[in-house]
């Protein structure tokens, strides 16, 4: 009996695996444990608390804290109101955004080096165990790593097309990624170095150079209100240390791992300075990393998440590498050939699985604000005071706000979202401390002992010597990186 369905040639059928696969194996990995054990650590916690807000009291934090993830507070906050607060809100757009890198990585190396290369390339993002971090986390960083990707690719498909007339659309969208980007974190705008560095390499023509510098350029200047105001806002980043040698170690690693990856995958296309997966992998990985060393020497920045996006350069050079062992494969070993990428992803997920495991347990992150919330749950009573310390670990009360239900914030002088701030404004150590002292009974929110710090702000101290000198410790309660401790009056 002749099939209804009409025969699809081979390279239509790879042209759609190519990517599809990808796709869908991407997918599967960020599903796999999204809700990570219903748990929320504080990174996610601010996104959590100000979503929650309405678009006004966003917009007038920004002005105060945050601006650089204006953005991306806003995109949540449509979301929450759309779908509701929840832990697959919170992370699904980071599972989409990778997997469309995933996309973009596939459907680069097959232009530039053939179907397994894009197949590898793109099965082996979603790996990564940089990206397996941010594949599941309530933060902006993964969906600059997709708008890169989506950028590269548009300027793959722009050098392979040439300067025709008709390529202003794909100029204009390259613009509007590159800008998006950089409105979501604006770090990200290492990418066009990088992308000069492909030019560069493939010697491109005037006409390409203009057009890159004029619609970069363009990005640059949409971004650039953005990056004045928010280094009035620097304070921010105050707590990362000055760039030392060991940290230095995890890009070096990557680099060398890069660079094996152009040298296994190199063609004589390459060593011709033509288009390939080196010139544009090689720079994508190295020019975000050396750049954000560069800055750092300066002020304090060096945080690899700033610079996930590069981890679609190196996706894009392993899967290269892949490719070539294909094709070294196939005259003597044809059937063998086509074996290598599902091998080489399947024995790298199985050597990975500790690493899978761990990124998607609550002890993956520092803490964890929904279990101490629990804690507070069952612990108060009615008429309970509580404090925080540091004022920071309110965001438990904010993501959580019916297991703090008829406690009394006795040091909160003006709540986060009237105060436009992120905590809250505290009174002042003398007015905290004589509302303490008309308590009964206290709960004290704070760090579990192993990552806990000395109170630094005079409000903080006030509240650790009042309790110390005039309440008991009645119950203790250390999980997932918080503390929850009740104090009792004395007498």
């Amino acid at each position: 009996m002749p099939s209804d369905i009409p025969h699809i040639p081979e390279s239509r059928r790879r042209r759609v695996l190519v990517w599809l696969v990808p796709l869908v194996w991407t997918l599967g990995l960020g599903l796999w444990g999204l809700s990570r054990q219903d748990s929320v650590w504080r990174d996610e916690a601010a996104t959590w608390q100000v979503a929650g807000r309405s678009a006004g009291e966003i917009w007038a934090m920004l002005a105060n804290v945050d601006a650089v993830h204006g953005l991306y507070y806003l995109l949540m906050h449509g979301l929450f109101e759309v779908f509701g607060a929840s832990t697959t809100t919170l992370r699904l757009p980071s599972v989409l955004a990778v997997s469309a890198a995933a996309t973009c990585v596939a459907l680069i190396g097959r232009r530039l080096a053939g179907f397994w290369a894009g197949l590898g390339g793109g099965l082996t993002l979603g790996l990564l165990p940089a990206v397996q971090f941010y594949l599941q986390e309530g933060r902006p960083y993964a969906l600059v790593a997709a708008g890169a990707g989506l950028s590269t690719l548009l300027l793959v498909s722009l050098l392979e097309r040439g300067p025709g007339r008709r390529a202003w659309p794909r100029w204009a969208a390259y613009g509007i990624a590159v800008l998006v980007c950089a409105l979501l974190n604006w770090l990200s705008l290492l990418v066009l170095p990088a992308h000069a560095a492909t030019l560069g390499w493939v010697r491109a023509g005037r006409r390409i150079w203009l057009r890159w510098a004029a619609y970069g350029s363009g990005a640059v200047a949409g971004a650039l209100p953005l990056i004045l105001f928010s280094r009035r806002q620097s304070e921010q980043v105050s707590w990362i240390p000055p760039l030392t040698w060991t940290m230095l170690i995890g890009p070096g690693i990557l680099l060398a791992v890069g660079g094996l990856g152009a040298w296994a995958g190199r063609s004589g296309r390459a060593e011709r300075k033509a288009l390939s997966v080196a010139a544009v992998g090689l720079p994508l990985l190295a020019v975000p990393q050396l750049g954000l060393i560069g800055l750092s020497l300066v002020q304090p920045l060096f945080q690899d998440r700033y610079v996930l996006f590069s981890m679609v350069g190196l996706a894009l050079l392993i899967g290269a590498a892949l490719g070539a062992a294909v094709r070294a494969c196939a005259p003597g070993l044809p059937r063998a050939a086509g074996l290598v990428v599902p091998g080489v992803v399947g024995v790298s997920v199985l050597a990975l699985l500790p690493v899978e495991l761990d990124k998607r347990a609550p002890a993956s992150r520092i803490d964890d604000v929904l279990a101490v919330a629990g804690e507070v749950a069952g612990l108060k009573r009615d008429g309970d005071a509580v404090l925080f310390v540091p004022a920071a670990r309110r965001d438990t009360a904010l993501v959580s706000p019916g297991a703090f239900a008829g406690l009394a914030d006795v040091a909160l002088a003006v709540s986060p979202a009237a105060s436009a701030t992120l905590k809250g404004e505290e009174e002042d150590p003398a007015r905290i401390r004589a509302a303490l002292l008309g308590q009964r009974r206290v709960l004290l929110v704070t760090d579990a002992e192993k990552v806990a710090k000395p109170p630094s702000a005079d409000r903080d101290k006030a509240k650790t010597a009042v309790l110390r000198e005039h309440f008991a410790v009645v119950a203790d309660r250390q999980l997932r990186g918080r503390r929850v401790t009740v104090y009792e009056r004395r007498g």
